[in-house]
């Protein structure tokens, strides 16, 4: 009988192993400030390796459990979650992963820094990262919108770094006739007095276990559709820790973030107060969607450096056919394909975050303003699609061992596929794209002058080529955007995945090779140009037909139940 045992993969500290980030911040932070928090984000990467872990590990070995009565036969509607949970909740408070970008103790480049820290943590978290995002969303929206005290105050929890004081939050959409499309939302605001009393059900609220919630309804009397619709603030619990007039239906079986509690709620004359006044709800939660999005993409990009952190230490431990697999050219390649997705994507999701920055400190461009309009839903849906093909190659890349849940490697792809589906869908960001350029006909001409002037401050030979190849398509996509805009709707509504695809890589492309350029003093310089020549040398642009034979063919293929058998 055979002695052998595979030693499995080793995480090393997560900052000091991410020469991506690293070169990032070396380019992106002022000097003084990158010598202020590097030592700290050193610290962080040890703690993503180690005490991180064993908590997330912890976490998803004792999912959330719903109590619905008490030994007595009250109705008590507890959801209890583990030890190891609460704990994430107490360092995400003290390391101010909410905080940070509110005390903008760094002006704009804060966001930078918080999310950096974000990107080290949320792999490590056992998914702690969606209460996160939703209570940084609750938190910009009431910055800007809290009309009353009570309002105020739950800014301030979700802010503070006291773990007694901090609160997280829920962002309560969702109900049974659909998620992204909340003109059929169905609950009902009754007013009684300075407040309101909700009637209605929601059918998927994540972070269950927060303090508060932001939720859309109807007034009563209130017009059909979305224009019908309020924002809402609520408490979820009284002083003794009940829910407030609902019901805990059930907790949600998910496909993975099995630590995150997610639940079936029906609100049942639960007392709400307006957020910013009546009506335009839609365009308030808004707010907390370029929040949450940016999170998500953020999110993304942390499990393909985690997917891809694993599969490379693996890659020099597994020996097969008598080497490495660090040895085997195939293997070599198929992680080198991982890598350039994910330096693509990184630097597409922290250039949104700079715009964030600048964005809500006043000192954003009107053509900032404008990008960040654009970019937050091709981030998101982007990252979010590549998240779990990276994920999936990485399982692959461990062979039947990626297959075996105790590995904890399936986990990687569980949870990488929500990525692409919470806080809207590729399709429906796809058409919010769409929707960006109709409401500012020129965004896409700003896009290519964007990309035009990162690549002007690249001038270097070796990415001579790769510059050109990026300006060719940003000029297609000019190009495009203009035909799509001037044709058929179903033609635009049909191309528009693909369109949002081309923006992704277009930008991205010029991120990268940009960023290649300004690094070209350290030592990575010839891996991010490596990069940035791999990003432009693919398929930038996909084919965009359209048309009704397109449309037909669509029809054809996607809905025909019995394709005709050859006679």
């Amino acid at each position: 009988m055979s002695g052998f045992h595979q030693t499995p993969p080793v995480l090393a500290n997560q900052y000091r192993d991410d020469v991506l980030l690293r070169s990032y911040l070396r380019s992106a932070a002022p000097p003084a400030v990158l010598a202020e928090i590097e030592p700290e984000l050193l610290a962080l990467g040890g703690r993503a390796a180690a005490e991180w872990l064993a908590l997330a590990e912890q976490a998803e070995a004792e999912p959330p459990r719903l109590r619905s009565y008490d030994a007595w036969g009250s109705r008590i509607d507890r959801i209890e979650t583990s030890s190891a949970w609460r704990a994430l909740e107490r360092i995400s408070a003290v390391e101010g992963l909410v905080a940070r970008g509110y005390e903008r103790a760094y002006g704009p480049f804060s966001r930078v820094d918080q999310f950096a820290r974000l990107y080290l943590f949320s792999p490590s978290s056992a998914t702690y990262s969606c209460p996160l995002a939703m209570s940084d969303g609750a938190a910009r929206c009431l910055e800007l919108l809290a009309a009353d005290e009570r309002q105020r105050a739950a800014y301030r929890h979700l802010i503070s770094r006291d773990p007694a004081e901090f609160w997280t939050a829920g962002q309560w959409m969702t109900e049974r006739t659909g998620g992204s499309d909340v003109s059929g939302t169905s609950t009902i605001a009754k007013r009684d007095g300075a407040q309101h009393r909700l009637f209605g059900t929601k059918w998927f609220t994540s972070a269950t276990t927060s303090q508060m919630a932001l939720t859309l309804a109807r007034l009563e009397g209130a017009e059909a559709g979305s224009r019908g619709l309020s924002l809402f603030y609520l408490e979820l619990r009284d002083e003794a820790g009940r829910p407030r007039d609902m019901r805990v239906l059930r907790l949600k079986d998910k496909l993975g973030t099995r630590a995150l509690p997610t639940a079936e709620v029906e609100l049942d004359g639960t007392p709400a107060w307006v957020v910013g006044g009546e009506g335009h709800g839609v365009r308030k939660i808004a707010t907390v969607l370029t929040i949450t999005r940016g999170y998500n993409a953020m999110a993304s990009v942390a499990g393909m450096r985690r997917a891809i952190a694993l599969a490379r230490d693996y890659a020099r431990r597994r020996v097969a056919f008598g080497r490495p697999l660090s040895e085997h050219p195939l293997h070599v390649d198929t992680l080198a394909g991982m890598q350039v997705e994910l330096a693509g994507c990184f630097l597409l999701a922290f250039h949104v975050v700079e715009l964030l920055g600048l964005t809500e400190l006043g000192e954003a461009s009107d053509a900032d303003a404008r990008l960040l309009r654009l970019l937050t839903p091709v981030a998101k849906l982007y990252t979010g699609k590549q998240a779990v093909a990276v994920a999936s190659e990485a399982v692959e890349a461990f062979g039947g061992a990626g297959y075996i849940e105790d590995t904890g490697l399936p986990r990687l792809l569980r949870d990488a596929q929500v990525l692409s589906i919470w806080e809207g869908t590729t399709n429906v960001l796809s058409l919010d794209v769409w929707r960006a350029i109709d409401a500012d006909a020129g965004v896409i001409d700003e896009l290519c002058a964007h990309v035009n002037r990162q690549l002007d401050a690249a001038q270097s030979e070796d990415l001579a080529d790769a510059a050109s190849r990026v300006r060719g398509a940003a000029r297609e996509l000019v190009q495009i955007s203009r035909r799509l805009a001037d044709g058929a709707p179903a033609d635009r509504e049909a191309a528009a995945r693909r369109f949002a695809f081309a923006i992704a890589r277009v930008t991205a492309g010029a991120l990268l090779i940009a960023h290649a350029h300004r690094s070209r003093s350290l030592p990575v310089a010839a891996h991010l140009a490596d990069a940035a020549r791999r990003w432009s040398g693919r398929e930038l642009i996909p084919a965009l037909d359209t048309g009704d034979a397109h449309h037909a063919a669509s029809k054809r293929l996607g809905l025909d139940a019995d394709w005709p058998l050859v006679p």
